[in-house]
């Protein structure tokens, strides 16, 4: 079978096969991202990288079995400036529609953020499948929801009930850094916990402990 992830990022995609237990032969990989693409090498050496996603030539791939990818969400993110198609980076989704058209790979999978009815409905147009909405706090202690179009049957997990403090231990609060509308603080989460990034920032986030 021959993979092929568009923004691949540190190759998460492959961490997700190796754990469902699915065999490829090939899995090539579009990211620009220098730090990125040496965890991918480093974790799976294998791996060919083919750069930017402008920049591939679709008759130099053999057939691909499985498209996937998370486009830049940054231009739809209901927590930014909510710019859309307008947005360059959230306009690369139009790279991932065409790969899809000119490849037809048998399976495909794209992931995205939540956003407006109306930009939603453009893809789903585009992909000729309704979105599958799954919220990783399902899964694990963080909350995160986001939009799946997929053509592989797919069914909404159960919520396995994991909790932030099975994760770091019992703990007063998490204290945010401010951020865009957030204005952080002290913020106390009983339940899951906000979405965890990496960022360029100095600070993110760190949770205070009781006592």
């Amino acid at each position: 079978m021959n993979v092929l992830s568009l923004f691949d990022g540190i190759s998460c995609g492959q961490v997700a096969l190796n754990r469902a237990g699915i065999k490829y032969d090939n899995y090539f990989a579009s990211e620009i991202n220098e730090r990125a693409i040496n965890i991918t090498q480093k974790n799976f050496p294998a791996t060919i990288q083919l750069g930017n996603v402008e920049d591939i030539d679709v008759a130099d791939l053999p057939q691909i079995d499985l498209l996937i990818g998370g486009s830049p969400c940054q231009g739809f993110s209901l927590a930014g400036n909510q710019l859309n198609f307008d947005d360059p980076r959230s306009r690369l989704f139009f790279e991932y529609a065409n790969m899809k058209t000119q490849l037809a790979p048998k399976y495909f999978l794209l992931e995205n953020n939540r956003m407006k009815q109306e930009y939603q409905n453009v893809i789903t147009d585009i992909l000729g499948v309704e979105p599958i909405k799954i919220n990783s706090s399902l899964l694990c202690a963080q909350n995160r929801a986001r939009l799946y179009w997929t053509n592989i049957p797919t069914t909404v997990p159960e919520d396995k009930g994991n909790f932030l403090r099975e994760i770091v231990g019992d703990y007063e609060g998490i204290w945010v850094y401010p951020r865009g509308w957030n204005k952080g603080g002290l913020q106390h989460y009983n339940w899951k916990s906000p979405t965890i990034t990496t960022s360029s920032w100095e600070h993110n986030f760190f949770v205070v402990q009781n006592g």
